[in-house]
């Protein structure tokens, strides 16, 4: 494993070495937190662990996915089973989402993407729609309401200044892929305006994995006097993606193109059509309002509107969802105190959002609707109260506590669902000991209360004893940053006791439903650095470290405790490298290397080990145009990128693509 590692930690401590080489007066920009409402932390001084991807390393990746972009931050596992099935987890496990995002909660600038519900359609964006990306690691909920893994805050193209009025991209690649990307913005004195659009094709590399998404969106902003503006976002997305389903270990081996065959008793993926198809509209107001020189008060309002098709191998599901939330807070800003070096921060307020999810389950006849097996109406509401205060004594101190009292409840036809209030609590402290270094603290409370999609699973029945996983975590960690900002290093270890876990298990028939499995224990280790070795070569890294297992797990009689959680491996690396060549060449490199992780809850079935090499070079032939082209998967190794967790019948596999390829054109006008 040494020798796996340390590719990642050359780069990363290189930066010593870099430390020692002559003085550079270029100035490179500054990371900036801004995830936090109505405050911003630069990269040291945050007190949380926390990552912030721009931009510009969006687009040295291939553009279709966000996956690889994702998957460079350490403690973040995000896999895609086949083209446009997204699986996301934060420091956590996939063992409650066979598909879609749970248990993170996710927002698109002060617009909450997460539905009342616990669930996010992530995969419904094209991966160029946003011009950077925030992530805190965690629980974080003091501010942002339930969940247990932590927070994603996207950025969308056009709610920052942009000079650039119009892009377009059209790309090709391997199986049948084509991406077109196109927008559009304007500024016309207090009024701005961006229009994005994207569409997606792919044959995909298994049969019965074809992959269609059209994708508009648009983000507006009405500046109407120097201290009030009004901010509009929303979007569109019309998608239909096949699901070629699980494979044997002996099937993947022989044919790992296969959709998943018809047995004795059951008919195969391709016969009945599985795949999802998913139309959603979602937008939104925010208005902000700058009431003094250090008060500020944001209120935003939204709807989410969902149609939702899933022909599975049993059963045909079919759901309308609809969202309506508010999220309101005020926030004093830098407010020095009289006779004292100390300034505060301080911000209070509520969100509140409900799903009415309107759920039929029929007969699957070879991808169309027959009888009616089952029909429910579920309601998800939760609302909850937030405020935190910030203390900075001088320069060099942050001291922050902040708290949230959430309130989650669910009705059906049958009666309701109100879970208890739940207080989570989150302390943190920033130290400067260095204008170079930096060591932060915090201890933060968890809590996620299940997801529609777990209180009623496949298998039809709603399961009214499902309780919400709550604990604790503890981390510390430092940063280093150099003072033209031309290296940063970025460690962190935290220890997470979870109590009454939510996982998934499976019928005989593959229909799924959800356990309180008892506790697990997740202690870890996450480096990220990066270090421009010269003014032309950025090297780039991160290392995670997972020792996370089941504390108190007691399933069918068969007592788990001790065993490693399922889907999470143990070890992950990744290095970069970025090389701006003459003659206006670029070259970026990425490899991976996950470790073997156990397939089911009893860890006898695992996944091995995989190295991922991909590689990308671009030409701007001119001023505003580009040429690219790139490869994945250059070592031609076999794997899943996403495997199916318990799988009855060991169907586990989702065999990934080999070495594939792709190549495109880009304006910027």
């Amino acid at each position: 494993m040494t020798r796996l590692i340390l590719p990642c930690l050359t780069c990363l401590l290189s930066l010593s070495a870099y430390a020692q080489q002559p003085a550079d007066t270029t100035l490179l920009p500054e990371v900036q937190v801004m995830a936090y409402p109505g405050k911003q932390y630069s990269f040291l001084q945050v007190p949380s662990s926390s990552a912030v991807i721009t931009e510009k390393q969006i687009l040295l990746q291939q553009g279709t996915t966000l996956i690889p972009t994702l998957n460079t931050v350490p403690g973040i596992r995000m896999e895609e089973r086949s083209p446009g099935s997204y699986r996301l987890s934060l420091r956590g496990s996939l063992l409650r989402s066979p598909f879609g995002i749970r248990n993170v909660k996710i927002y698109m600038d002060e617009i909450p993407f997460t539905d009342a519900g616990g669930n996010t359609y992530l995969n419904l964006s094209d991966a160029g729609a946003f011009s950077g990306i925030e992530v805190l690691k965690g629980p974080d909920g003091s501010q942002f309401g339930a969940n247990s893994g932590g927070v994603v805050l996207l950025h969308p193209a056009g709610t920052q200044p942009d000079t650039t009025h119009l892009k377009a991209d059209i790309q090709g690649g391997s199986y049948g892929l084509f991406h077109e990307e196109a927008g559009w913005q304007q500024q016309w004195d207090k009024y701005r305006i961006n229009i994005y659009e994207g569409v997606q094709r792919s044959d995909g590399y298994r049969q019965n994995s074809a992959l269609k998404r059209y994708y508009i969106q648009t983000a507006q902003q009405w500046q109407y006097n120097p201290h009030n503006s009004l901010k509009l976002i929303a979007f569109y997305s019309d998608m239909d993606y096949r699901t070629p389903g699980g494979l044997t270990a002996a099937q993947a081996a022989a044919n790992p193109r296969a959709a998943r065959p018809a047995t004795a008793t059951l008919p195969g993926a391709i016969e009945q059509h599985a795949g999802i198809r998913n139309k959603t509209a979602l937008g939104g107001l925010v208005h902000t309002a700058q009431l003094s020189t250090h008060w500020k008060h944001v209120f935003t309002i939204y709807g989410i509107n969902t149609h939702f098709e899933n022909p599975f191998i049993t059963n045909f599901e079919a759901r309308d969802e609809n969202t309506a939330g508010a999220r309101t807070y005020i926030a004093l800003q830098d407010q020095p105190i009289n006779g004292t070096n100390i300034h505060v921060d301080w911000t209070t307020g509520l969100e509140w959002s409900q799903t009415g999810s309107d759920i039929v389950n029929y007969g699957n006849n070879k991808g169309r609707r027959d009888t009616v097996q089952a029909a429910s109406n579920i309601t998800a509401g939760q609302h909850f109260f937030f405020t935190s205060l910030s203390l900075r004594p001088g320069t060099q101190w942050i001291v922050e506590a902040a708290l949230s009292a959430n309130y989650f409840k669910y009705r059906f036809e049958e009666g309701r669902k109100k879970f208890d209030a739940e207080l989570m609590p989150r302390f943190s402290i920033s130290y400067l000991i260095l204008p170079e270094w930096s060591v932060r603290a915090s201890v933060s409370k968890g809590y996620s209360p299940p997801s529609i999609a777990e209180v009623r699973a496949t298998d039809n029945i709603i399961n009214t004893t499902l309780q919400a996983e709550t604990g604790w975590n503890y981390e510390a960690g430092f940063r280093l940053q150099g003072q033209r900002h031309q290296y940063q290093l970025d460690a962190s270890v935290f220890y997470y006791k979870l109590q009454d876990a939510i996982v998934r298990q499976l019928h005989d028939d593959g229909t799924e439903y959800f356990i309180n499995a008892g506790g697990t224990e997740q202690k870890g280790i996450e480096l990220q650095g990066m270090v421009w070795l010269t003014k032309w070569l950025q090297c780039n890294g991160s290392y995670a470290y997972s020792h996370f297992i089941f504390s108190d797990y007691n399933v069918a009689g068969k007592d788990l405790s001790g065993n490693s959680i399922t889907g999470v491996p143990r070890h992950v690396v990744n290095a970069g490298l970025l090389a701006n060549l003459p003659a206006h060449l670029s070259l970026y490199t990425q490899y991976t290397f996950t470790d073997k992780l156990p397939l089911d809850d009893a860890n006898t079935a695992y996944a091995k080990q995989y190295h991922l090499l991909q590689g990308k070079v671009s030409w701007q032939m001119m001023k505003n145009v580009s040429l690219y082209a790139g490869a994945d998967n250059i070592l031609n190794q076999f794997y899943s990128l996403g495997n199916d967790l318990n799988a009855v019948g060991n169907r586990y596999f989702n065999p990934a693509a080999l070495r594939n390829y792709y190549g495109g054109l880009r304006i910027n006008l």
